[in-house]
C-alpha cells in the first residue's frame, strides 16, 4: 500500500488514476480546484480530498500542511492537474489567458514538488514523481502555444529535479498519456475550426469518433512507474500509447547514458 498525492483528481485522467490506485489498495489524497466530497464519501479511510488551486502558492502551501499533518511521509506524487486554456494564434491571444494556461500547467506542478518533496524523501521506500506531459511537448502544435509552451517547461523541469536528485532514492518522470477522450476533447469540438484550427478541429472529431488512445495504457504507465520495476530510471519523458516502457525495468542507468526518451535539439550531419 502506497500513500499517494494526486493533483487534478476531480475530474478526467486524474479522476480515472485515483479510482484505478484505490482499486489496488493505495490511500490517494486528491487536489483539486473542484469538489470531491461525494467520492471521498464513497471511499472512505482510503481517499482525502483538498480543494486547492495548484497555481496559486499559498493554497497549495495551506494543502500541504493539511496532508502532512495526517501523512508526515508520503510514497508518491502524480500531478495530473492541467487545463488547455488559451487557444489562439499567439501574436492576438490575451496576455492574461496566456500566463494563467502557464501557470496553472507549470507552476501547478512545480508546486506540487515544491510543498512534498520533503515528506517523498521521509518515506521509508524509494519515493515516485510523475508528471503529466504531452499535448505539444514535442512539436509545434499551432493556437496551443500556452499549453504546449508549458508542457514542454515541465518535461525540462523534470529531467532538471531528476539529475540535481541523481544521488538520492527518488524517480521523477513526465508521462504523455496520448490522444485520450477528456473533456479537452469536447472543449476542442465545441470550439470549433475558427478557434482551434481545422487540423486541430478534424483531429478532435477523428478521435471523439474512434474513441482516442487507450486510457488504460496510461493509467498502466503510471502504475508502473510508481512500482519498484522502474527504480533508477529518471528524468525522462514516456508516451504510455507508443514507447516499450514496460520493457525497461532496470534499464535506468543504461538510459541515463543515452539520449533516449529526452528532449533534445537535433543537428544536422556533416556534409561528406
Amino acid at each position: 500500500m502506497m500513500r499517494i498525492v494526486l493533483t487534478g483528481s476531480s475530474s478526467g485522467i486524474g479522476r480515472a488514476l485515483a479510482e484505478r490506485l484505490l482499486a489496488h489498495d493505495h490511500q490517494v489524497w486528491g487536489l483539486a480546484r473542484g469538489d470531491q466530497a461525494d467520492f471521498a464519501a464513497r471511499h472512505p479511510g482510503a481517499f482525502f480530498g483538498t480543494r486547492c488551486d495548484m497555481a496559486d502558492w499559498p493554497q497549495v502551501a495551506a494543502a500541504a500542511r493539511e496532508i502532512l499533518a495526517q501523512w508526515p511521509a508520503i510514497d508518491g506524487l502524480v500531478t495530473c492537474a492541467g487545463r488547455q486554456g488559451a487557444i489562439g494564434p499567439a501574436t492576438a491571444i490575451d496576455p492574461g489567458q496566456w500566463s494563467a494556461t502557464v501557470r496553472t500547467n507549470l507552476d501547478g506542478t512545480f508546486h506540487a514538488i515544491r510543498a512534498f518533496h520533503a515528506a517523498l524523501r521521509a518515506g521509508p521506500r524509494r519515493a515516485k514523481v510523475i508528471c503529466f506531459s504531452g499535448g505539444g511537448a514535442t512539436k509545434a502544435r499551432p493556437n496551443f502555444s500556452a499549453y504546449g509552451a508549458a508542457k514542454t517547461a515541465v518535461v525540462r523541469l523534470v529531467e532538471t529535479v531528476a539529475e540535481e536528485e541523481r544521488d538520492t532514492p527518488l524517480d521523477i518522470n513526465a508521462v504523455a498519456p496520448g490522444a485520450i477522450n477528456t473533456r479537452l476533447t469536447d472543449e476542442l469540438i465545441a470550439l470549433g475550426p475558427e478557434v482551434v484550427g481545422e487540423s486541430e478541429y478534424r483531429s478532435a472529431l477523428r478521435q471523439k469518433e474512434a474513441g482516442g488512445a487507450p486510457l488504460a495504457r496510461a493509467l498502466d504507465l503510471v502504475e508502473w512507474l510508481l512500482s519498484p520495476a522502474s527504480d533508477g530510471i529518471s528524468g525522462h519523458l514516456l508516451s504510455a500509447p507508443w514507447d516499450p516502457w514496460d520493457t525497461l525495468a532496470g534499464q535506468g542507468q543504461v538510459l541515463h547514458d543515452t539520449e533516449s526518451y529526452l528532449l533534445r535539439r537535433t543537428v544536422p550531419k556533416p556534409a561528406t
